[in-house]
């Protein structure tokens, strides 16, 4: 009779980089996968100047590893497991995440910001007055109310960035969600323009990065 596992030693080495993997790729509580956030709080550069992702490349070669030690570990079946593992890979992180927010999660990490909606709009009033109007929508899957700040980052080209800046002069802004509110945040500006050499700045961002605070708590979103 073959034994399902074979190779007790490569099992254990599959399963700690296989959790090293989904660790790196856990796309929660920020933006980025938490391997990267980790990367940045530190001053570890994520990305080469050519836009490779280091953190993502490290957790690919880990999960290929782990699936070679698996392979090796089975002794039945070595390719359902293996299908069976990429599976996971795939969807387990969001899965978890979003069930984990949905259901468990207490603060601002049970708030959700859908950053693929948000938008920040800017016309010209008059000569020198810009207008600047943004949109950030939010959902608290918590019963509980949840007060938080937020701050808009400006990773765009260096004039989008400049408009960015000017609707964070009055940050932070201060939320409140009650619970189960879904809300769409709106910060509209009157920005001063006089002393700037563009004239009749108009345009729109789209997918605005932005900083959720509460006390000690920090997400990048």
């Amino acid at each position: 009779m073959v034994q399902l596992i074979k190779k007790r030693k490569h099992l254990y080495l599959a399963l700690i980089l296989f959790i090293l993997s989904f660790i790196l790729n856990f796309p929660f509580p920020h933006q980025v996968p938490y391997g990267a956030a980790v990367a940045i709080r530190f001053g570890i550069p994520i990305e080469s100047e050519n836009g490779i992702q280091y953190v993502g490349i490290l957790a690919v070669i880990l999960l290929l590893i782990s699936l070679f030690f698996l392979v090796q570990a089975v002794g039945v079946h070595p390719g359902r497991f293996f299908v069976l593992a990429i599976i996971i890979a795939w969807f387990a992180p969001h899965f978890l995440a979003n069930t984990y927010q949905k259901h468990f999660a207490s603060d601002i990490y049970a708030v959700s910001y859908d950053r693929e909606s948000s938008t920040c709009r800017f016309y010209m009033e008059d000569e020198t007055t810009l207008h600047g109007v943004c949109e950030l929508p939010f959902e608290n899957y918590s019963k509980k109310d949840v007060q938080f700040k937020i701050q808009l980052i400006g990773r765009y080209d260096k004039d989008d960035s400049k408009l960015v800046s000017f609707m964070n002069t009055e940050s932070p802004y201060m939320v409140i969600l009650r619970g189960k509110e879904r809300n769409r945040l709106k910060i509209e500006m009157d920005i001063d323009v006089s002393g700037m050499k563009e004239k009749h700045i108009n345009g729109q961002l789209d997918q605005i990065d932005i900083i959720m605070k509460s006390g000690e708590r920090m997400r990048w979103l």
